[in-house]
């Protein structure tokens, strides 16, 4: 369309790219997601923070695709195992977890006995943007919550549905996406990087 700009995002996790579209609706880009372009590589997220993830994805794809990339690293960081999962969130159990649900049981596992008050918990989610020509924007969003018992809701993905939020009385995979997306660790980075990108792709 007229006046539109191409902005890839970097994932292949489609539920992600659903989340990205409805919270950058406002501005004139149409989202691409690596699928979509047909690139296959994978950059090994070799950083040791969210941030230094998130930056080497940004570059490295924002060169293989040829356009403005949005490219983001987030997880879940839970109190009472030293901030674990943190950056493993989505390779978490390593080989021995194969789907969101083994990792959830992994992490319900590794909490047994933990008291509730003890299950404190974020989701972080930090995003770097970047094109070939060497623009770069970075934000950081937040949400805490709690890691309840067992499993509830089937509205998200990852960890969603044990990470309880006591203000809503509901974990966030019971939560619909609209809603979601005002509350999300990546709704609220997404906020914060929205005036920048729109800057960058002619927004207002």
């Amino acid at each position: 369309m007229n006046g539109r700009k191409k902005l890839l995002v970097a994932t292949h996790n489609q539920g992600k790219v659903r989340e990205y579209a409805a919270l950058l609706s406002g501005l004139p880009v149409d989202l691409l997601s690596l699928d979509d372009l047909g690139i296959t590589h994978d950059v090994e997220e070799t950083g040791t923070t969210f941030r230094e993830n998130a930056w080497l994805k940004a570059h490295t794809y924002s060169r293989l695709g040829e356009m403005l990339t949005l490219s983001d690293d987030s997880g879940l960081e839970v109190d009472a195992l030293g901030g674990e999962p943190g950056v493993h969130s989505a390779r978490y159990g390593g080989d021995a977890c194969h789907s969101d649900e083994e990792r959830v049981d992994l992490l319900l596992s590794n909490l047994q006995g933990v008291p509730w008050e003890r299950r404190t918990s974020r989701f972080l989610c930090f995003i770097a943007i970047c094109d070939p020509g060497g623009v770069e924007v970075s934000v950081v969003g937040s949400v805490a919550g709690m890691i309840q018992y067992q499993p509830e809701g089937n509205l998200g993905f990852g960890y969603d549905p044990v990470f309880y939020l006591p203000t809503f009385g509901r974990t966030i995979a019971q939560i619909p996406l609209a809603e979601k997306n005002l509350i999300s660790h990546r709704g609220d980075a997404v906020h914060r990087a929205a005036i920048a990108l729109g800057r960058l792709v002619g927004g207002s």
